[in-house]
């Protein structure tokens, strides 16, 4: 047995990368007799459409594997979700998986990191420096489908940016401004570390290079979709992706004054 594991690197010349790490829902065909979860539960717990917002003139790393497969925002072990409590109370795996599937499933996890420090290290080498956004969704409605949104506790956007070097204060301030308007005039709810403050993708990327740029979580409110069907709204998705798209001239613009 050889578990795979879908995932595309696409390198673009920028020092900026746009990551959707959890937007797959593939799950290796070896695993699904072991697998207890049904398909529209998964779906609601991944980031679908994740990978459309991060369609940036940027780098692009992309898992097409689900989550509940691998999940790399987690540490080695903690990845595979093996109790309900790693996963919001949900039984993924119908009885113990053998010790050779997790095996398998660590050394992707060993390999992928790999590649991904070897990607960062390759543009710092290259420009000096790397920003990384790490898009995200998450639920704001976990209570049914008619529930109100508790907007207090549920901004639009979170910038999650706890293992971030302080020295990146100033450049996240100015990508918080950017994102809080749309080119339509429209005003966004954007706060910093209020839902989410970063994984632990971000703590490994700001501990092996974070004096030479930082993370930024990314999670949208799954207003551009409906998170218990999954069914899509083209126009709001296409209202985030501007939004991302019109933080390029910050970045660029912060680091020619670096320079």
């Amino acid at each position: 047995m050889s578990l795979s594991y879908l995932y595309q690197f696409e390198n673009y010349r920028s020092p900026f990368w746009a990551f959707a790490i959890h937007d797959g829902h593939h799950i290796d065909a070896d695993l699904e007799t072991y697998l207890h979860i049904a398909p529209e539960d998964r779906l609601r717990e991944e980031d679908p459409y994740t990978a459309i917002l991060a369609e940036l003139p940027f780098n692009r790393f992309v898992c097409g594997t689900s989550r509940f497969q691998l999940d790399l925002n987690r540490n080695k072990e903690g990845a595979i979700y093996l109790t309900p409590d790693q996963s919001w109370g949900i039984q993924v795996w119908r009885s113990a998986l053998p010790q050779q599937i997790k095996d398998q499933l660590y050394e992707s996890y060993d390999m992928l990191y790999r590649k991904i420090t070897q990607q960062i290290q390759n543009t710092i080498d290259r420009y000096g420096y790397f920003i990384v956004y790490d898009i995200h969704s998450y639920n704001a409605l976990r209570d049914g489908p008619t529930a109100m949104i508790d907007k207090v506790n549920n901004p639009q956007i979170n910038i999650g940016t706890a293992n971030n070097h302080s020295k990146w204060q100033e450049l996240t301030s100015s990508l918080m401004d950017v994102l809080r308007t749309g080119k339509d005039g429209q005003v966004y709810d954007v706060r910093e570390n209020v839902k989410f403050k970063g994984g632990f993708l971000s703590s490994y990327l700001n501990e092996q290079f974070g004096d030479k740029g930082c993370v930024f979580s990314i999670e949208f409110r799954k207003d551009f979709m409906n998170e218990w069907t999954g069914e899509v709204y083209p126009q709001k998705l296409q209202e985030y992706k501007q939004l991302l798209m019109q933080t390029t001239d910050t970045l660029e613009s912060y680091f020619a004054y670096e320079r």
